[in-house]
């Protein structure tokens, strides 16, 4: 499942896909708001994605589109 976190004052997205479920992203997410401390999370690949949550602008999870390629419209 593909997650994209905003982060405020940076120009560019995280973009990366998780093992994880929708619940089990959105728990994750909803308790480091809640205790104002970090939302961390592993990709696919192993590496740990680490975000403080004071700092969240927006967080879209949902499911990425495997194999795109070319110009969207």
């Amino acid at each position: 499942m593909e997650v994209k976190i905003g982060i405020q004052h940076a120009p560019r997205e995280l973009v990366f896909e998780v093992d994880s479920d929708i619940d089990t992203v959105e728990k994750t997410i909803s308790d480091a708001v809640a205790a104002d401390g970090v939302v961390a999370l592993t990709d696919t690949k192993g590496r740990r994605v680490i975000v403080p949550a004071a700092r969240l602008a927006y967080v879209e999870i949902g499911t990425g589109v495997a194999g795109q390629v070319g110009f969207r419209s």
